[in-house]
């Protein structure tokens, strides 16, 4: 790849080759590992990070993570406006990416 090129990559998009692969890993599992899912999962992933800034992604994603946990902390997790919001614009770059990959 051409310097010009990975300047390009990264304007485009601040997202880490290891978030996207462990996307694509996660997405496959749900989507029956074929290769037509290879190709469906890497666009959902690059729809997503030219929808939604990687920091915003980090948050919605420790959002459901923590969502899930009992108790207290995971109480205000699902119930902070701030972490709902994150999830939203996620949920909504994840719709779009749906529409267009699959």
């Amino acid at each position: 790849m051409t310097t010009a090129a990975i300047a390009y990559a990264e304007e485009v998009s601040d997202y880490p080759t290891s978030a996207r692969a462990e996307y694509v890993f996660g997405c496959l599992k749900a989507n029956g590992e074929m290769r037509q899912a290879i190709e469906q999962c890497s666009c959902s992933i690059d729809v997503i990070a030219s929808l939604l800034p990687y920091d915003r992604y980090v948050t919605a994603e420790t959002v459901l993570s923590m969502s899930q946990v009992r108790g207290n902390l995971g109480g205000e997790f699902r119930s902070s406006e701030q972490a709902t919001n994150a999830l939203n614009d996620l949920r909504r770059a994840q719709a779009e990416a749906e529409v267009r990959c699959f």
